[in-house]
């Protein structure tokens, strides 16, 4: 049971680390799952305080990856109508992903352009908010890589320090 719960929680590691770049999959949650995973098998002891200090974290950034996109726009210039845009073009990307990947980098880009536009911005403005947006989303999938690749060092660090626990056929005495 412990081998397939290691290698489920691999294959959850590695969702959560594609889960970074595209819009369907919550990398970091996923990536946490790979870990609870890990830790649920006998051979690793549980430490309920590491889970629950990485399932803060996967939720964080998980927030934040909804939320940076809005902040890149305001940083950018852009207005409250900006980051509404923004929001607005996040969900009809999660809502209707008709465009795949590029649906999460044009829908909140279209969205603050619009907003700015409707709010009587000029178009170097608009442009410039627009561009905020952009730039949040790859802060957002930056962030969301990184946190994905540590939890999965994390796990091959665990899997590592209990090998002897997890493939006894390969190490024992």
């Amino acid at each position: 049971m412990d081998i397939a719960l290691l290698f489920l929680g691999f294959f959850f590691m590695l969702m959560g680390i594609l889960g970074s770049f595209l819009p369907v999959l919550p990398g970091p949650p996923i990536s946490w799952i790979g870990l609870l995973l890990l830790f649920l098998t006998k051979a690793v002891p549980n430490d309920w305080w590491f889970l629950g200090i990485t399932l803060v974290v996967a939720a964080v950034v998980f927030a934040l990856d909804y939320l940076i996109p809005a902040i890149g726009t305001r940083k950018f210039g852009g207005s409250k109508a900006g980051m509404a845009g923004t929001v607005i073009g996040l969900l009809i990307a999660i809502l209707f992903p008709i465009l795949g990947i590029f649906g999460i980098v044009i829908w909140p880009f279209i969205g603050a352009l619009v907003g700015e536009l409707i709010n009587k911005a000029d178009n170097k403005t608009a442009l410039k908010a627009a561009f905020g947006s952009f730039v949040g989303f790859l802060t957002g999938t930056f962030l969301k890589f990184v946190v994905t690749i540590i939890y999965f060092g994390l796990f091959i660090a665990e899997t590592w320090e209990y090998r002897q626990e997890l493939f006894p056929f390969f190490f024992s005495s």
